[in-house]
């Protein structure tokens, strides 16, 4: 995928939006500033929120390293070419835009959850 790729993705999930932010960081967020992934990180790179218990495994694949700044919330980076298929990559946006949804109120939930797993 395509950091143009990545951004439209990111867009399509419930209730996300982007903004610019520290300089030329694409921050996506869901809530007001619940951010789930960040792309131009430190330069060209992406950034995302992993399941604590799934990032050690991804830390250890070539190509991918924990997000400076980040990684004490288990957000994981990368350089493009991103070392994943689109699917994966897909995936794993998905969840980390899940997660973040799950840790708000029941309330603002509403229209943000989806059934994946």
């Amino acid at each position: 995928m395509t950091a143009d790729q990545v951004a439209a993705y990111c867009l399509q999930l419930p209730g996300a939006r982007e903004d610019l932010k520290w300089g030329s960081n694409r921050v996506f967020s869901v809530a007001g500033n619940k951010m789930f992934a960040i792309l131009d990180f430190l330069g060209d790179g992406l950034a995302f929120k992993v399941e604590s218990e799934l990032f050690l495994g991804y830390v250890d694949r070539p190509g991918i390293q924990p997000a400076p700044y980040l990684a004490r919330a288990y957000w994981i980076s990368m350089t493009a070419p991103y070392p994943l298929s689109d699917a994966e990559l897909q995936d794993l946006l998905t969840r980390s835009h899940q997660m973040v949804v799950r840790r708000l109120s029941k309330i603002r939930q509403v229209g943000l959850l989806l059934d994946v797993d």
